[in-house]
Order: C-alpha cells, then structure tokens, then sequence
C-alpha cells in the first residue's frame, strides 16, 4: 500500500514539478518575433554568404549559409565574418570564421557581442576567404522598432 501511495504522490509531485517550471506555451515563439532581422546576400565571383542578422540588446546573432566553389588553398575557401558597429561605425565587436567551406556550402550561427547600452547600431557582414581577408561586405543598419 505505502508503496503504491508513494509511487502516486512522486507522480503528482514530478507533474506539478514540471507544470510549474515549464514556461507557457507560445512564451518562446512570441519573445523570439519581438526582435528584428535582416537578411543579407552577398556574392564574390562564384562564392557566396547568405542568411539573417538578429538584432538583441548587446549582440547580434548570425545564421547563414557560405559557399567555397573551389578548395585548394586557403585563398579559394571561404567563412563569414561579421563586425558590430556602433553610430559612428567604430566597431564593437566581431566574430565568426567557423566553419571554413573548402570546396562546399556549409551552415553557420555564431553570436557576436555588442557590449553597449541599445546594442549594435549596425553590423558589416562580410565574406572572407580562409586566411580572414574580407573579400566583399554589406553594411545593415538596425532596424527601426515599431512605436509601441
């Protein structure tokens, strides 16, 4: 009896337990479409970087694709690279550079910082080869929130 009263009561415990501390459903979609995106594309010769920017208080967040047509040298390969820039385009913050395509398309979503009060007023995308030159970029602004 004790037995399949204690086996009742962790059940309900383990239920309320996890009720309690699950947030509400729709709680994440809606926080995530609070912040706003941009979109980038950006071609050199035969290669390419192409995904969105998501733009948070003190970082952005970088989710793409890049393209290598050829792999034969750190030259031919190519990584995204992005800079955080604040009004007066004095950089913030960068990152990326990981995975480097040889010869392929591959994914990436990396988090670069931008330490400052409202975050990044804009960011400099950038495709660079295996050796981090940056070969061609695009500069996004943030854009405007709707007035509340």
């Amino acid at each position: 009896m004790k037995t399949h009263l204690a086996a009742a009561l962790g059940s309900v415990v383990l239920t309320a337990g996890t009720l309690l501390g699950a947030p509400a459903a729709g709680a994440q979609t809606a926080t995530a479409t609070t912040y706003p995106t941009s979109d980038f594309n950006i071609n050199f010769g035969a290669t390419w970087t192409r995904g969105t920017v998501t733009w948070y208080n003190r970082s952005v967040r970088v989710v793409g694709q890049h393209r290598s047509a050829v792999g034969d040298s750190p030259v031919t390969c190519r990584t995204t690279w992005v800079y955080t820039l604040q009004g007066d385009r004095a950089v913030i913050g960068s990152g990326g550079g990981s995975p480097i395509a040889c010869g392929i398309t591959t994914a990436y979503d990396f988090v670069v910082p931008a330490d400052q009060p409202g975050g990044a007023a804009y960011v400099r995308v950038c495709l660079d080869d295996g050796n981090l030159k940056d070969l061609e970029c695009q500069r996004i602004a943030r854009p405007l929130q709707p007035a509340s």
